[in-house]
């Protein structure tokens, strides 16, 4: 009689278990999903000095850690700073980086979401995230709130289903009435990253919401040999190894490019069994990070390889009779990616420009190995 009368005591309680947790989980579902940066911790702090290049946006950005540290000496002489700051630029030019750089050094708490984890299948979860991301930034002020990928929830409005107000519309009403909402001696800033300006709602970018725009271009040769000697600290390169040259072979690369260029460097020693990285290993990893790896098991018969040569001949063949191409680097019939072979060209220097001859010059560079 005792047993089953504990045994009903234990599915009773059981269960009741389980319907508090299923409320707990449902009562939190709404709550911010933002991570925080301590500015206390050491391991994560991000400062200016740890990235190179991209000056102008540092100079614009100052602004921000100064009335962050400072906020009185703007607000006595009238002025209001920017209450959101976009950063604008490709994939990899450090626009995380710098967002976080502003909280490292004013050191103020970082809270940092990604725009897609806004929005969920329950209508109204993106607002209700939102209300608790700025309840919990203000809280904690002065602070910085950055939204990674905010083109997730900004898109301009009106483009959902039948042109209906979708949650993700919902989501940014919601991140619009909160800037509003900003006292003036409020210090909250609130930071986005987009590559995608064009696509974001003129609600977003008007005055009083991210009416500062920064945009961080790709590094020029300088600012690439910069950052590949801040990801190089920790690395042991052989002493006849010249970045500069590394900078030159690498136009158009991002930071991120960069990174992943000298971290490949470091294995491909480190899987030859060296203790150094030498020049040839950073050379190498140019054509790893812009090509793919060797498919070394990707095995062409001697009939293939002919064709493949006559067509990588073809390219290099024109390019150099062509005034308007960029030269010929290197030719390899050794299959990267998913390509063959491949004619590598490096331009000289920088373009921030193209004339229609060298528009005409590459479709004709490219039209070279048929």
């Amino acid at each position: 009689m005792v047993l089953p009368l504990l045994f009903i005591i234990f599915i009773f309680w059981f269960l009741s278990r389980q319907v508090k947790g299923a409320g707990m989980q449902a009562f939190s579902f709404g709550q911010s999903k933002a991570r925080v940066i301590d500015p206390a911790d050491s391991s994560q702090r991000v400062t200016f000095t740890d990235i190179a290049g991209a000056r102008e946006a540092k100079e614009e950005l100052l602004e921000i850690v100064d009335f962050l540290k400072s906020p009185k000496k703007f607000l006595d002489i009238g002025a209001r700073i920017p209450k959101g700051i976009i950063l604008m630029g490709a994939p990899g030019t450090g626009k995380t980086l710098l967002a976080r750089a502003v909280a490292g050094e004013a050191g103020v708490p970082f809270f940092s979401i990604s725009g897609s984890e806004f929005v969920e299948m329950f209508v109204g979860v993106g607002a209700s995230r939102v209300r608790d991301l700025f309840q919990l930034a203000k809280k904690a002020a002065p602070a910085i709130i950055f939204v990674d990928e905010i083109d997730a929830v900004g898109r301009v409005r009106g483009t959902g289903v039948g042109g209906g107000n979708d949650e993700r519309e919902q989501t940014l009403n919601q991140i619009l009435v909160e800037m509003d909402g900003f006292e003036p001696t409020e210090k909250v800033v609130v930071m986005a990253a987009t590559n995608r300006p064009d696509v974001l709602d003129p609600a977003l970018l008007r005055p009083g919401r991210f009416d500062r725009r920064v945009t961080i271009d790709l590094p020029d040769r300088r600012d690439r040999e910069e950052i590949l000697k801040i990801h190089a600290r920790q690395k042991p390169l052989r002493p006849d190894v010249m970045l500069a040259v590394i900078a030159e072979r690498t136009p158009g690369f991002s930071g991120a490019e960069l990174y992943s260029l000298m971290n490949e460097g470091a294995i491909l020693a480190a899987r030859e069994n060296r203790k150094e990285v030498t020049q040839y290993d950073l050379i190498r990893s140019i054509e790893k990070v812009m090509l793919g790896p060797e498919r070394k098991s990707h095995l062409l018969s001697k009939k293939e390889k002919e064709l493949t040569a006559y067509h990588e001949a073809g390219h290099a063949l024109v390019s150099s009779i062509l005034l308007n191409a960029d030269p010929v680097h290197k030719i390899s019939i050794i299959s990267r990616g998913r390509a063959a072979g491949y004619t590598l060209k490096l331009p000289f220097e920088d373009k921030k420009m193209f004339s229609r001859k060298q528009f005409l010059d590459d479709i004709t560079a490219t039209l070279g190995g048929y």
